[in-house]
């Protein structure tokens, strides 16, 4: 057993020193891009997770400031259809959590997540979470959440693998999702 997996198959919730450092690591196992920054640095962030985009869906209740000039914001008011969805080319939001230990992100589509779809359909998706919302594991999450939300569980980029094994991208959801942990 690899030094790794051994220190993994011993997790637990109260002997995890750094739960913001665990998350990192745990989603950039899922290949995502994920960069830490200062609360002044979001828009320049966001501004390179958005790199090579032009239009972007940006929800209700998403912070202005946080959406560096530059860019086409499309909003979904009135709703989106799938196909214009399909035509921007990444969407921002903010997150109601991580969780550390499966390196999961949480919407509950709360001002500045915006509804299910949008989290799905374009390419990219580059999502804020604040260092003080991530949580150890998922009893814990499931305790801060509120049951009656609808729930986003995303661990990753989307992928799936055909019967050779073969892994595939972006078939269920966006194939980047570029992570920027705030505080």
């Amino acid at each position: 057993m690899s030094e790794r997996s051994s220190a993994r198959s011993d997790l637990h919730p109260t002997g995890i020193d750094d739960v913001v450092a665990l998350f990192v690591e745990r989603v950039e196992d899922y290949r995502a891009v994920v960069v830490r920054c200062g609360p002044d640095d979001v828009a320049e962030r966001v501004r390179e997770g958005l790199a090579g985009s032009r239009r972007v869906v940006v929800p209700a209740g998403f912070r202005d400031d946080w959406l560096p000039d530059g860019f086409e914001r499309v909003a979904d008011d009135p709703p989106l259809s799938a196909a214009v969805l399909d035509e921007v080319d990444a969407v921002v939001t903010t997150a109601a959590l991580g969780i550390a230990v499966t390196g999961t992100i949480v919407l509950d589509h709360g001002p500045g997540q915006g509804r299910r779809a949008l989290s799905l359909v374009p390419d990219r998706h580059v999502c804020i979470v604040a260092a003080d919302q991530v949580v150890t594991d998922v009893p814990e999450a499931v305790r801060r959440l509120d049951p009656v939300r609808p729930l986003t569980w995303i661990s990753g980029p989307s992928a799936t693998s055909d019967i050779e094994l073969d892994r595939v991208e972006g078939v269920h959801g966006p194939r980047n999702l570029h992570v920027l942990v705030v505080g």
